[in-house]
Parts: structure tokens; C-alpha cells; sequence
């Protein structure tokens, strides 16, 4: 039996956590805040309750899995999963409205076409059919092997089997997302469809390579869902299976540093006064350990062991308006609506530009989840609206007038039967998380020359693995929990571990 470290509490960490501990090694959690879940978190008030991170789940599958591996019991035992439908209603820049089946092709094509018009939905069904080549191509290196020695194959080849296009007497092909969606869509909504998957993860679509086409495609294929009661319910439901496999949990411990003693990782030591108390470490402590779990990026982590991978940097952060409405949410709303921008340039440059920073109207989601749970009574609606904002960013109040404006045309009467609002900016999502900034990480992706890799689990000092948004597979939920099952397998099968099979 091991004793093993694992520095903070998110997602990624706790799912870690829960594998190793029934691998039988002894698992301790050190976490600075008060609390489990990373960015997964809850706020309330008056009888409201709100999800301030994550509001949907993809690929609930990789969940599922770690419920079945830490103790032969299905996650639905633990928590409610609905599958959202339609997975999402769009709002374009024209006033057109589309909303898009969950899970289904043929009704995703049938609305298109209705919407959009003739030939819109084939050339959207048919853009799928690539995404899953280049998802199928991706798949296991990117979401499920650890990163390995020859990671540079995935940085040079765009997996995405992009359709020639003749421009200026030359045959070219889409090697950005912006391109697939201007050359093989052929439709500005179609291209805001398609790159509002990219802006979700904060990656500017003019650079991001076509390989994100696995982005819409994981939603397509695998659908979306919803855990009832919010999902702060899912961090829940996986905190209390550490707890159940004896993992200890010491919150209010900030380690400061990772420990080595001859090129191998010892422990960790804690910030002076972290976590006192009767149970707690004081100050000065040094917890041994014989394995190291910490977030990508920690500081003073020794050079990785493929030191050509860094963390991804210049990722936007979001800014999140939490909204308590008078008024039940009427029946058949949609649970999330995308109301796109009518100004792309503006918005990108003032996320990624030489205008960076300044304001635009931004591409804006609404979350409606229409549960009990999160609302005093049926008299009342809870809303959460987002948009991305440069990292370490003011907010103005206009900003915040803007988005609860582009609100107003996924919610009628918004303004009307406003209660009040709580917003969450950037500075919050970094007390939460302790990315600089509160910089949100994207999921790993291929070509690009490796730039939207994310640094392996692995790194140079022998004992020390990397867990979380921030290393290998990158950030969502569904890679955070791939992320703790990778490093789970790399410590209790060694280095020749390859992954779920």
C-alpha cells in the first residue's frame, strides 16, 4: 500500500483519488478551499440555487465508469441524469431560431433544413460524418493514453479529412475551424453553429484547427445531459464515494511545494498555518507520501518528461450573471439557448485581438434547467447566463447590462421579472480554482503543431503525476474524469499502462 498526495479537490483529483483508493493505497486530499469540486460549484440564496461552473454534462460515459470501477455501482444510483431535448436552441444574429434535437442526425438535418433552408441540414449532416473520422482518429491518443514520447504525431497531422475547395484558381483545404465553416458550411448561422463550439472553450475559431470539429461531434453523438438538482450534485456524488473508499479529505491545506528526495517525489509541504486546527496540519508540516497528484501547472513542478508540451496559455476566462426570475419557467423552454452574436469580428478581436479587452456584444448562453430543486416554488425560474471574457478581466456594469440584454431574446420579459442578479467574474472563478486570471482550460486537440496539447500526466521526477483541467486530456468534465483514471492506471500499472481498452 502506497501513500499517496493528492493536491487539490477537483474533479480530476477526486476522480484519481477514488480509483487509487480502491486500488488499496492510502489516499489523502489537501485542499486550499473549504470545499471538493474545483469549478463545479453552487451558489444560493433566498431559496434559489444556482450551478456557478460546468451546467451540462458530455460524455456522462466516463462517470458511469468510474462509479463501476470504485465499487461495481451504477452513477444513476447516485445521482438523477436527464438527457436535455432539444440539446440546444440557437438564436442567430438574423432572428432566425433553431432549436437541435439531442442525439439524433436525422433530426438535427430535418431542423436545419427547416430553419435554415434547403441544403443547410445536409451540409451540417454531412460536415458530421467527417467530425466523426477525425473524432475516430483522435479518440484513444487524445481522451483515453496517456500522452506519450512520440506526442509530436498528433501536433503535426490534422486528422479532420477537410473537402477540397477552389479558391483563386487554387484547391485548398480548411485547416482552421473558421475555414470548415466558411468553405464546407457555407452558411454564416451554420459557421456560428460551428465555431460557438470552439468559443465555448475560449479558442478563437480563426486559429483553433479543424480537428475541433470533435467538439460539435461528442455533442452530436453522445448527446447532452443534465444531473437533477444541479451539477454540483455530480462532485457531490464523487466526493462522498472517496469518502466511502476511505479516502481523508484535509481542507484549508494550501501545499506550497512538492517534496523530492533523491530525484523521486517524498510529499508535500503545507503553507505555515494551512489547515490547523485539532485534526489539521500546522504550520511547517510536511506530509510524506510515496506519490504526488498535482494540478497542471503547479508551480515548481520539475521539467516533464516531453518538456516540448506546455500548459495552454491565453485562454479566456467567462463571466457568469446568475439570475432569479418571478414566474415559473413555462413549459417546453428550452434548457439552453445560444444567442450568437451580430457582430463576430468585434467579439473575436475584443476576445483575441489587438482590441482585446474591449467591450463587444458577445455570444451568450442561457441556461433554464426548469428543476424544483433550484427554485423556492413553481412561482419562480433560475437562470444562469454566460459569455467569455479576456482573463483577469474588470467588468464593467454595461458588460453585465449586455448580456442580461442578449438574455432578453432566449427569456421574454426577462427584464420585467428580474428579482435580482449575482454575478461571478473572473477573479471568482480564480479564488475557486487558482487558475491565474481564472483562465478556463479547452480539451487536448490535434495539429496545430501541438499548441492545443496539454502537458502529459507524467513528469521528470520519478513519483510526481499531473491531474486535472490543466494536463492531459485538458479541461471539461468528461476529460477530467479520462485525466484521473490516466494517472490512476499510470501509478497502479507503472509506466507500460495504456490506457482504457
Amino acid at each position: 500500500m502506497a501513500r499517496i498526495a493528492v493536491i487539490g479537490a477537483g474533479m480530476g483529483a477526486l476522480a484519481a483519488a477514488a480509483r487509487l483508493a480502491v486500488a488499496g493505497h492510502r489516499v489523502v486530499v489537501y485542499e486550499r478551499t473549504e470545499t471538493y469540486g474545483g469549478a463545479v460549484r453552487r451558489f444560493e440564496r433566498d431559496g434559489f440555487a444556482f450551478d456557478t461552473g460546468p451546467g451540462l454534462l458530455p460524455l456522462p460515459a466516463v462517470w458511469r465508469d468510474l462509479f463501476l470501477k470504485t465499487g461495481k455501482e451504477p452513477l444513476e444510483d447516485r445521482v438523477e441524469l436527464v438527457q436535455v431535448d432539444p440539446s440546444a436552441r440557437h438564436v442567430f444574429a438574423d432572428g432566425v431560431e433553431v432549436a437541435l434535437p439531442n442525439a439524433s442526425r436525422a433530426g438535427v438535418v430535418a431542423a436545419l433544413e427547416e430553419s435554415l433552408g434547403a441544403g443547410a441540414g445536409k451540409r451540417w449532416g454531412d460536415f458530421l460524418v467527417r467530425a466523426r473520422e477525425a473524432w475516430d482518429r483522435t479518440r484513444r491518443p487524445l481522451l483515453e493514453e496517456p500522452l506519450w514520447a512520440d506526442w509530436s504525431v498528433l501536433g503535426e497531422r490534422e486528422p479532420y479529412p477537410s473537402v477540397p475547395h477552389k479558391r483563386l484558381l487554387r484547391t485548398r483545404r480548411a485547416g482552421t475551424l473558421a475555414e470548415v465553416g466558411a468553405w464546407e458550411l457555407r452558411d454564416a448561422r451554420l459557421a456560428a453553429l460551428l465555431e460557438s463550439h470552439a468559443l465555448a472553450y475560449g479558442l478563437d475559431p480563426r486559429v483553433t484547427p479543424a480537428s475541433a470539429a470533435v467538439l460539435p461531434y461528442m455533442e452530436h453523438a453522445f448527446g447532452m445531459w443534465y444531473v437533477r438538482g444541479g451539477m454540483r450534485e455530480l462532485a457531490r456524488a464523487v466526493y462522498e464515494r472517496c469518502v466511502a473508499r476511505r479516502v481523508e479529505f484535509v481542507f484549508g491545506a494550501e501545499v506550497t511545494r512538492v517534496l523530492e528526495k533523491d530525484g523521486r517525489a517524498a510529499g508535500v509541504e503545507l503553507k505555515g498555518g494551512a489547515g490547523s486546527g485539532a485534526s489539521g496540519p500546522g504550520e511547517g508540516t510536511v506530509a510524506e507520501a510515496d506519490f504526488v497528484l498535482a494540478p497542471g501547472g503547479f508551480p515548481g513542478l520539475a521539467p516533464r518528461a516531453h518538456g516540448e508540451v506546455v500548459p495552454q496559455a491565453g485562454l479566456p476566462s467567462r463571466l457568469t450573471v446568475l439570475l432569479a426570475l418571478r414566474g415559473g419557467r413555462p413549459e417546453g423552454a428550452a434548457h439552453r439557448t445560444v444567442v450568437h452574436t451580430d457582430d463576430r469580428e468585434g467579439e473575436l478581436e475584443s476576445l483575441f485581438g489587438t482590441a482585446a479587452g474591449k467591450p463587444a456584444r458577445p455570444t451568450v448562453t442561457v441556461l433554464r434547467p426548469g428543476d424544483p430543486a433550484l427554485v423556492p416554488d413553481s412561482g419562480h425560474e433560475a437562470v444562469v447566463v454566460s459569455c467569455v471574457v479576456p482573463v483577469g478581466a474588470d467588468v464593467p456594469a454595461d458588460a453585465v447590462e449586455r448580456l442580461i440584454d442578449a438574455a432578453g431574446r432566449a427569456v421574454p420579459g426577462l427584464r420585467d421579472r428580474l428579482l435580482w442578479s449575482e454575478v461571478r467574474t473572473p477573479a471568482d472563478i480564480a479564488d475557486e480554482t487558482g487558475a491565474a486570471g481564472g483562465a478556463v482550460p479547452a480539451p487536448a486537440l490535434a495539429a496545430a503543431g501541438g499548441r492545443l496539447l496539454h502537458p502529459s500526466n507524467s513528469t521528470g521526477v520519478e513519483g510526481l503525476f499531473t491531474v486535472g483541467g490543466w494536463s492531459h486530456p485538458g479541461g471539461g468534465l468528461p476529460h477530467a474524469g479520462m485525466s484521473g483514471a490516466l494517472v490512476s492506471g499510470l501509478i497502479v500499472e507503472g509506466p507500460e499502462f495504456r490506457g482504457s481498452q
